[in-house]
């Protein structure tokens, strides 16, 4: 049996990864849960949003299940999710991005994979004040960050039987930093020459042809910036970030969340979408080699979406939570 750190969260956490919890024991998972808190919640109790014994327990059990947390007001706090892929660099963000039936959207359907860098880029935090109204912030690429995301994408496009890589891009304009990123995914990609495809698309193209044709691509590959927008945009096209899934993975440790907020002004109501938190939690399944707990996951999902007899109300149901 596999012991996985369970977080909560704040808001509407524990109202969804108890759904969770509850379903993954259905499907026949076998998992032991360490229980830990974050965020506002844990700052109150051990007066930090990410105490170290946190820490220790996902460095000695190596996955965790996240729910989403806040950020605490004021000074000298730093977002969890960003502090937690900094302690374990966790430089992969996985967002599969499926339609699920039975949910009606104004696009058809769509089965992509956003693989995002997760530590440099304009997120590496170097911003300073030059004079009073002037204000520099670098954008930090790396020859290692960049060769080790494109060989994840190439990797993980293979193993899930994925035909196409498109590495996303602004080199036109910004020749040296993007230009690094493209040279790492073509060497990266040459290695994979007769298993996958690949090309390139700079990204303002890539939205406009997201909007009109999403079915066109199978696994966008982009750096952190890009792929944090690009991701939410391509959630919104098959319903929103409550149907999407998420996962960080490093060498040693891997983190699955749903990416939306925590949701403070309705928590409590057991109203709460928890389908990205099941889907997120049948990814880890598939990371620990509970193949069978997330097929019965996944259809599981599909057939609640499809009958529409248990969908909460964001998306056009009345059901609550629990249901």
């Amino acid at each position: 049996m596999q012991t996985v750190v369970l977080v909560p969260g704040d808001g509407i956490g524990p109202e969804i990864t108890g759904a969770v919890v509850r379903i993954l024991e259905a499907a026949g998972a076998e998992i032991e849960w360490e229980r830990h808190a974050a965020g506002v919640e844990a700052l109150g109790t051990q007066g930090s949003p990410l105490p170290e014994s946190l820490l220790q327990a996902i460095d000695r059990c190596q996955v965790c299940l996240k729910g989403p947390v806040t950020t605490p007001v004021g000074t000298g706090f730093t977002s969890v999710n960003v502090a937690l892929r900094k302690h374990f660099d966790l430089f992969a963000n996985l967002r599969p991005v499926q339609s699920l039936p039975g949910l009606e959207t104004k696009h058809g359907p769509i089965d992509l994979v956003v693989v995002r860098e997760n530590t440099e880029d304009l997120y590496s935090g170097l911003e300073q004040e030059i004079v009073p109204g002037v204000v520099t912030s670098i954008k930090v690429i790396t020859e290692r960050a960049c060769t080790r995301i494109s060989e994840f994408a190439f990797a993980y496009a293979r193993r899930h039987s994925r035909k196409r890589i498109t590495a996303v891009h602004k080199a036109n304009i910004m020749k040296l930093a993007d230009g690094l990123f493209l040279d790492c995914c073509r060497e990266s990609s040459k290695h994979w020459e007769g298993k996958l495809a690949y090309d390139e698309v700079l990204v303002d193209a890539l939205c406009m042809k997201l909007v009109r044709r999403a079915w066109d691509f199978d696994v966008l590959l982009l750096e952190n910036l890009y792929g944090d927008i690009v991701s939410d945009l391509a959630a919104g096209l098959v319903g929103g970030l409550g149907l999407v899934p998420g996962a960080n993975y490093g060498r040693h440790a891997a983190v699955f969340e749903a990416v939306h907020g925590s949701a403070p002004d309705i928590a409590g109501k057991g109203i709460a979408n928890p389908i990205a938190m099941i889907l997120s939690a049948a990814m880890m399944c598939h990371h620990l080699g509970e193949k069978a707990a997330f097929t019965r996951i996944r259809r599981g999902v599909a057939a609640v979406t499809k009958k529409k007899e248990a969908l909460t109300p964001d998306i056009g149901g009345t059901a609550t939570t629990r249901q």
